[in-house]
């Protein structure tokens, strides 16, 4: 069974937004890449998806943009080549390493969790969905020391409370806080 984990950078505040002044770092970066290359799988919404692609995927020539720092390829060598699967009714047919999940969400989402492996699930309104459908297992929040304010919270909209017990927790030299939860009971 592949459990399901949502994970993601978060402020103080609940912000969840890409531009809310979460700015990489090696040790994050060291993080996140350790955690991509732990998952088999990787489940976005279109806007995620479009937004890590345009991003993390190699370029047609081979060479990663001159933007991208030495410590961030990593992650860009783990993701890339990492199975996604994407959840739109508008995007015609992605091609980074992708298949669109069609149909009913829950269904779709139990069987990928029937086959093996570990999968990860990022962005704002798609996790708050499969949250909704008891979908996730496990939560993922890395903490960063920033207040803004604005943007998307994280899990707005919630229907029900959710009970989850701390499995694991690190801290950053940055003073962020990367906590993992499970689901309680």
């Amino acid at each position: 069974m592949r459990p399901l984990r949502y994970s993601i950078n978060v402020t103080l505040d609940g912000c969840v937004h890409h531009q809310a002044g979460l700015p990489p770092d090696p040790e994050s970066m060291a993080f996140w890449t350790a955690e991509m290359e732990r998952v088999d799988a990787l489940l976005y919404g279109r806007v995620t998806y479009g937004m890590m692609e345009s991003a993390w995927r190699r370029p047609a020539n081979g060479v990663w943009p001159a933007w991208m720092e030495e410590w961030e390829i990593p992650f860009a060598e783990a993701i890339d080549p990492t199975r996604k699967y994407v959840v739109s009714a508008t995007l015609p047919a992605p091609d980074w390493n992708a298949e669109l999940l069609g149909g009913d969400l829950g269904a779709a989402v139990r069987r990928l969790k029937e086959e093996p492996g570990h999968g990860l699930v990022g962005g704002v309104r798609l996790p708050l969905a499969l949250a909704d459908l008891g979908l996730i297992d496990e939560f993922q929040f890395v903490v960063h020391p920033v207040i803004v304010g604005h943007g998307p919270a994280l899990l707005a909209g919630l229907r029900e409370s959710t009970r989850l017990e701390l499995v694991e927790r690190r801290d950053f030299r940055s003073g962020a806080v990367a906590s993992l939860y499970r689901r309680a009971g």
